[in-house]
C-alpha cells in the first residue's frame, strides 16, 4: 500500500508488518527507496508521546544517527491515521536471529541491545515493554527497538508490559519505570530467545505464589550457553548494576566465555564425553592395528 502524508507530503510504501500492539502497528516501509520503520497509531496523543521520546533521544543520546524521520497523518479508509517514521536497521526478530546465527551470536546482540537501552535511560526514559517481538537484530548484531509505545518517563508507572518479561509477574519488584526494570526484561528476553520451550512450560505450570527469579536462574544454570552468563543474569534479575553502562560493560566481559562454549545445542559435559569417546576409539584402533 502507498500513501502520502497529509501535512508533510512524504510518500510511503508499506512493505510488511513488523509487529502489532495495543496502540498501533509497526510496518517496514520505504520512502524514496530508503527503508524505515513506520508506526500507524490508534491514538494521536499516544503517538505524540512516542515522538517526544524519539526527539529526546536525538537531543540527549550519544548516537548522532537520527531516530525520528517524520510525524504526520495518513488518509486511510476515509480517516486520518497518525503515524511516525523512524530509522530502521535491516534485521530479523531476535529469536529468528538466534536460530539462524546460533547462541554464540547473542554476545554481540546483547551488547548492542544494552547500548540502545543506555541511550534511552540517559535521556530519562525506560523502554518498559522490552520483549523479543520489539527487538530486531541485523546480521552483525546491531539492534533496533521497533516500538516505543511502552516507553515511560523514569519514576512513573510503566505504561505497557508483557507478563513474562515483567518483574512484577515474577514477584521481583514493582512496576516503577527505572533502568533496573529494563535489565530484568533483558535477562528474560535472552532466556526466551535461547530456551523458549522450557520458559513457556515453566510459566504454564508454575503456580503464581511460586513465581520468583530463582526459577529463571534454574533455567539459566542448566542451559549450555546461558550458564556462561549466569553472573550477569543474576545481577540483572536482582537489579544490582549501578547503571546501564555498567550492565553493558559486565555483559561484554562475560560474553567472551560464549566463544569457548560447547557446539550449538550440545551441553559441555556431553561434548567432553564425545571427545573422550573419540580418543578412546582412536587408541583402540591403533592397538588393534599394531596387534
Amino acid at each position: 500500500m502507498v500513501f502520502k502524508g497529509k501535512w508533510n507530503g512524504n510518500v510511503y510504501r508499506l512493505e510488511r508488518l513488523l509487529g502489532a500492539g495495543s496502540n498501533g502497528q509497526v510496518w517496514l516501509a520505504s520512502r524514496g527507496g530508503v527503508p524505515c520503520a513506520l508506526k500507524l497509531g490508534l491514538d494521536a496523543a499516544d503517538l505524540q508521546g512516542e515522538t517526544n521520546i524519539l526527539a529526546a533521544l536525538e537531543r540527549g543520546g550519544r548516537n548522532r544517527t537520527p531516530y525520528l524521520l517524520d510525524a504526520d497523518d495518513a488518509r486511510l479508509g476515509g480517516q486520518d491515521i497518525p503515524f511516525y517514521a523512524m530509522r530502521y536497521v535491516p534485521g530479523m526478530p531476535v529469536r529468528q536471529f538466534v536460530r539462524r546465527r546460533g547462541p554464540r551470536a547473542v554476545a554481540a546482540a546483547g551488547s548492542h541491545l544494552l547500548d540502545r537501552l543506555a541511550e534511552l535511560h540517559e535521556a530519562g526514559w525506560v523502554f518498559g515493554d522490552l520483549k523479543c517481538d520489539n527487538v530486531l537484530v541485523a546480521p552483525g548484531g546491531q539492534v533496533t527497538l521497533v516500538d516505543y509505545g511502552g516507553a515511560t518517563r523514569i519514576g512513573r508507572s510503566v505504561r505497557q508490559f508483557t507478563e513474562i518479561y515483567d518483574r512484577g509477574y515474577w514477584r521481583a519488584g514493582n512496576r516503577t519505570a527505572e533502568p533496573a526494570y529494563d535489565w530484568f526484561s533483558a535477562a528474560v528476553l535472552w532466556v526466551h530467545a535461547l530456551d523458549g520451550d522450557r520458559l513457556m512450560r515453566l510459566t504454564r505450570t508454575l503456580p503464581p505464589q511460586n513465581r520468583h527469579p530463582r526459577e529463571l536462574l534454574r533455567l539459566v544454570h542448566t542451559h549450555p550457553y546461558l550458564r556462561h552468563m549466569e553472573i550477569w543474569m543474576r545481577m540483572a534479575l536482582e537489579g544490582r548494576f549501578s547503571d546501564t553502562r555498567e550492565a553493558t560493560r559486565r555483559w561484554r566481559e562475560q560474553a567472551v566465555r560464549l566463544d569457548h562454549a560447547a557446539p550449538d545445542g550440545i551441553p559441555g559435559w556431553m561434548a567432553g564425553m564425545a571427545a573422550a569417546t573419540l580418543v578412546l576409539g582412536a587408541a583402540t584402533a591403533v592397538l588393534w592395528f599394531v596387534r
